[in-house]
């Protein structure tokens, strides 16, 4: 193979799990499944997909990793130099692993590299949080790891909750729901009772998964009152997740984000078997066995000695 040395650097940023039930908009976890970006000179911008996933998407300045790096770059009075992206992805489109996300992460992390902007985590996550609307898929593929989120119009603070111990298997149908129509089955508005029933679930949530306790994590899943409930009726593979979870040795399972695929949580070295054991629930379906990625966006710079020639 040949030297490129039109390769500048790449970005590899990992998909995330976000909601984890009762945790809406607030709860997310990194996955080892990725968006990459391998950025070369050019006179002009170009985006060129190699993944089946990522079929049909813009090639040039509407391209939503370009929209964003740019806005980037407006807000620091700063012009983008061209270049062309060729991008590859591992990510199953609009099915719940923050596809959408992992770009807004990308088109941060393109202009941050092309301006030597040298933006901290926190700023990033402010930009994409501002972006998306809420952190809890942005966050997970910034940072790594579990994170636990708050965005509002004046500020975002994420914590950090570590890596878990854990396996996770996916159920991933052949369909695709967008977070949007999925959005349009949730209330409008909920009444106070209701509301803090709903919170002091989600909170024992967090408790219980900064506490490692992973039972009872699991438990409140299934008791979320936020989004599971009016989601159901439109992701059929909830239903039955919903009754394997009582039945299979797993901590529990929710749709991850808006679905439809649907995540089980299980205790770490048996995720092989429970993979095994839902194909045979899931025969029409992909089953996937998943780990926590733990280190976020990464950047590689081109060197004289990984220039090679895709």
């Amino acid at each position: 193979m040949t030297a490129d040395f039109n390769e500048l650097f790449s970005i590899k940023v990992p998909a995330s799990t976000a909601n984890l039930g009762p945790g809406f908009d607030s709860v997310g976890m990194a996955l080892n499944r990725y968006l990459t970006l391998r950025v070369k000179k050019s006179d002009e911008w170009f985006f060129h997909t190699v993944s089946e996933n990522l079929e049909g998407i813009p090639s040039g300045e509407d391209n939503l990793v370009y929209k964003i790096a740019a806005k980037i770059a407006s807000e620091y009075d700063k012009e983008l130099p061209a270049v062309q992206v060729e991008m590859e992805s591992d990510i199953p489109l609009a099915r719940g692993f923050g596809s959408s996300a992992t770009a807004i992460v990308a088109g941060i992390e393109l202009a941050n590299q092309l301006l030597d902007l040298e933006l901290t985590s926190d700023e990033k996550a402010r930009f994409a949080s501002l972006e998306e609307g809420h952190p809890d898929n942005v966050g997970p593929s910034i940072y790594g790891g579990m994170i636990i989120g708050s965005h509002r119009e004046d500020e975002t603070n994420i914590v950090l909750a570590g890596v878990p111990d854990i396996d996770l298997v996916a159920v991933i149908p052949e369909y695709e729901l967008s977070t949007k129509e999925s959005r349009g089955s949730l209330p409008e508005d909920f009444s106070y009772k209701k509301a803090v029933e709903a919170s002091g679930v989600s909170n024992v949530l967090v408790a219980a998964i900064l506490q490692g306790n992973w039972a009872l994590a699991g438990k409140m899943m299934g008791k979320d009152l936020f989004h599971l409930p009016y989601r159901m009726p439109s992701i059929p593979e909830w239903e039955k997740a919903n009754q394997l979870a009582e039945e299979l040795p797993v901590y529990g399972a929710t749709l991850s984000g808006a679905g439809p695929i649907v995540l089980f949580f299980i205790p770490k070295g048996n995720g092989r078997e429970i993979k095994l054991q839902l194909r045979s629930h899931y025969q029409q379906h992909r089953i996937e066995l998943l780990e926590v990625d733990a280190h976020g966006v990464k950047v590689e710079k081109a060197t004289a000695t990984n220039q090679v020639q895709k």
